[in-house]
Parts: C-alpha cells; structure tokens; sequence
C-alpha cells in the first residue's frame, strides 16, 4: 500500500486533486486499465497507438482508488459518476515517477540498482532471495522509465532494501533511472557487446552502463567486476567498491556442481563461507558472486546470506529444466540472448552429463542489435559451439543462418517438426536466442508435442 495522503500524494506526484474520493489509500499503481482492481492508482499513461486517459473511466467503473490523467480528461472525470479519486496532471509519465521518488525517499529503505550487459535478472533474483532483510524486488522487466517507478510503488511499506533491476538501450537512459530510484548501491554484472546496433562500441556501453555510479550519492556503494577494465575511467576515486569475480573481493572456489546444484566456498571479506546452490550453471556461481557482493555492500552477514540459498529462484525462460521422455531434457533459456549468454549457455549445454548414447544438442535463435558485426557474432558463436563437442545446432530464424547450424527453420512453429527429426531419446537441448524470435513458442510447442 501506497501510505501516502491524497493531498501528500498529490504534491508528491506533481498533481491537482481535481475531485475527491473515499478514505484509505491506493494498493498499487498501474498503467494497463484491464488489470486495475479496487483500491488501485491508475496512470493514463499517453501511448504510440492510444491514450492510456481515454480508460481511466473504466478504471474507476472497475474499482480503482483513483486516477492521474491529463487536465482535460480530469474535468470530464471529475464531472461523471463513477466514483474515486481524480488527479491532474500535464504529464502523467512525469506525475508517476516523481511519485516513486516520494515513496522511494518516504520508505527511507536501502536502494539496490542492477545494470549489466547480462545477468540482471538472474543476480537480482538471487539477490532477493539470500538477503536477510524485509526485501522488495522489481518483477520479471519492470526495469524501465515505466516499469521501474511501478516496481517501486510496489513497495509495502515495511521495505527494509529494495533490488531494481536497470535496463537501458542507449545514452541518458540509465542516469534517468537513478533520478527516479536514487539508489544507495549500484551494481553492474558486466559489460559486453549488447546493443552494439544503437551504442556503435564497448567504450560507449560501458559509459552507459556507468551512468549508475554516478547517481550514487556520497555515501554510495559500487559493486563491479573485478575484470571489467572498461569501467576503470568511469570509477571515482573516493566512491566505495565491492569487486566480485576471480582477483576480487567476493569470489567462488572448490566449485563442485552436478545436473541441477553447485556447492562452492565463497571467499569474501567477511571470511570464507560454504554455499550450496539450487543451480548448475558455471555463469549463475558469478551472478551469485555479484548478489553476495551486493549483500556485502548492504551489510548483510555472510553466513546468513549462505543459510537462505534454498530459496533462490529464477525469474521464468531463464534455465528452466525440463525432463522430457525417454531421458531427455531441455533447458529453456530463451528470455534473451547476447554473446556473452550464448557463449556461457553453450559453455553449461557442454558440461552436462548426457545418458550412453545421448547427445547435445543446441537450438539457437538468433541475437539481436549487434549491430554490422552482427553476422560475425554469430559465426563466432557456431564456431564455440563446435569446439565444444556440441553435436548438433539447430538455427530458427534469419540471423541464425550465420551460426553455420546443422540444420535451419525459419520459425518457432516450423522448428518443432526440424528438431523432433534431429532430437532422440537421452539426448540434452539447448533452448537460446533472443526474445524478438520468440523461441519461447518453441519450447511450450515442443514440450506438447514429446509429451502428448
């Protein structure tokens, strides 16, 4: 619940209570008017194709606590009959994440961001799982100029730390965030070639992702990897920092996994401590790296951190293991994909034990936003592949012609009959490509299919 008064929410938000409405409080904030429900704050956000003010009408018909639109649509409001509070507003996107700031500052809870070319997910999922505190999360991609003010204002008020996840896609995008999030400790996972199409080069993603550091204030705290050289010019002399990774200050050793757990000693500078984890893949013990790190920043007990891993989870499409008939599985990693999680998926496809007989096989979609060294990404990524001993790779889609596979479909829909002629009996897959070739359609098809 937002605990905020109308009249303070209103000052908070930038807005003109335009008409009152009942007593309480609103629950949440939304934007989408098909899943506001009572007590709800609704934000008639303006969009490409229609104008999110023309439902707040709805909105209040379907219970909401009340609504931030536009002056015009605020007056009609204000003179209907449906019941709820009415705020004005010039900017509604403006309006919702000033609000977020108000409540941001109004829990005065300890703010975590979380950038990175990969892993933002996976290190804030297990961030939110192994911190000993009343800890908020934003959910799944609620990591942009919309999604995160959302994320915040969902936020109860008991929030001890609160882990927001930072997407960007070009300059300026990632220093807008932190206005709204003002974060006490900002955590990048790494920085690679993502975004290429629009950045042109790793200098110029590395200066994006960086723009996090500097919305920390005085008494921030940085957590970064102990290898990533591009970030050095970005790192001010005085600002306090938390290395993860081999030569860092949190780092993982005597690593032993089987199919589905890790058990590692992680040395950090509270001591060396056991952690077992839920998770096999070499590229989720560096993510944990990162989420202890991010614990250490926020003063978080080591060993407290080691007795919670039992309930890390991951976010959906990002590892999910599938036991299929006759001893197959498939591990569906299809949320997004770059070079540096190709390569990592590839590097955990390999290191799996397959049944005698059994193979490795790896369907792969293409990545997206490379750039002109696009095709050459790819190429690499086949070539990794084979050097690996991967024994079939399977393209879907366009730029997937570039890994050199062993066999090609042009879609989702069309590779379920290509892989089910491949793919036998013991054998081990790979699901992985970007979100825009919607691989995701692949794996719901094909689990129907070998399961029927």
């Amino acid at each position: 619940m937002i605990e905020l008064a109308p009249e303070r929410l209103a000052a908070e938000a930038g807005a003109e209570i335009r008409r009152g409405g009942g007593p309480g409080r609103p629950g949440r904030a939304v934007i989408d008017s098909r899943e506001v429900g009572a007590q709800d704050l609704f934000f008639g956000l303006p969009g490409a194709n229609a104008d999110g003010g023309e439902f707040a009408a709805e909105a209040l018909e379907k219970g909401a606590w009340g609504v931030v639109v536009d002056p015009a649509g605020a007056s009609a409001l204000a003179a209907g009959k449906a019941e709820g509070w009415v705020f004005a507003t010039d900017d509604p996107l403006a309006s919702l994440q000033s609000l977020a700031r108000g409540w941001r500052r109004e829990l005065g809870c300890r703010v975590v961001g979380i950038t990175g070319s990969t892993g933002k997910t996976s290190v804030k999922d297990i961030a939110h799982a192994i911190l000993p505190f009343r800890t908020h999360a934003s959910r799944e991609n609620f990591n942009t100029e919309i999604g995160l003010p959302l994320a915040i204002l969902e936020a109860p008020p008991e929030t001890e730390v609160m882990i927001l996840e930072m997407a960007m896609r070009g300059l300026g995008q990632i220093a807008e965030l932190c206005e709204i999030a003002e974060p006490d400790v900002a955590a990048i996972t790494n920085v690679g070639p993502v975004h290429l199409e629009l950045l042109g080069t790793l200098e110029a993603i590395a200066e994006a992702k960086a723009e996090i550091l500097g919305g920390l204030g005085a008494d921030g705290k940085a957590v970064i990897p102990a290898d990533a050289e591009a970030l050095r010019p970005h790192l001010r002399q005085e600002l306090a920092t938390v290395t993860f990774g081999p030569g860092g200050d949190v780092f993982a050793r005597s690593v032993q996994r089987n199919r589905s757990q890790t058990s590692a000693e992680i040395v950090t500078p509270q001591g060396d401590t056991g952690f077992e984890f839920p998770f096999a893949e070499a590229h989720n013990v560096v993510n944990a790296t990162c989420a202890i790190a991010i614990g250490i920043a926020v003063g978080a007990p080591v060993q407290e951190m080691a007795r919670r891993t039992a309930g890390i989870s991951f976010s959906r499409l990002r590892g999910e293991l599938y036991e299929l008939p006759g001893g197959s599985v498939l591990v569906n990693d299809c949320y997004n994909a770059n070079p540096i999680s190709m390569r990592a998926a590839l590097d955990h496809l390999a290191s799996l034990e397959t049944p005698a007989g059994g193979r490795r096989i790896a369907v792969l979609g293409g990545m997206a936003e490379l750039g002109p060294g696009g095709p050459a990404y790819h190429r690499e990524a086949g070539a990794h592949a084979r050097a690996l001993g991967i024994d079939a790779v399977i393209g879907v889609g366009e730029l997937a012609r570039a890994y050199a596979p062993d066999d090609w479909a042009p879609d989702p829909a069309a590779a379920v009959d290509v892989v089910r002629a491949v793919a036998g009996a013991g054998d081990t897959l790979l699901v992985k490509g970007s979100r825009s070739v919607g691989l995701e359609a692949f794996t719901a098809e094909y689990l129907r299919v070998v399961s029927a």
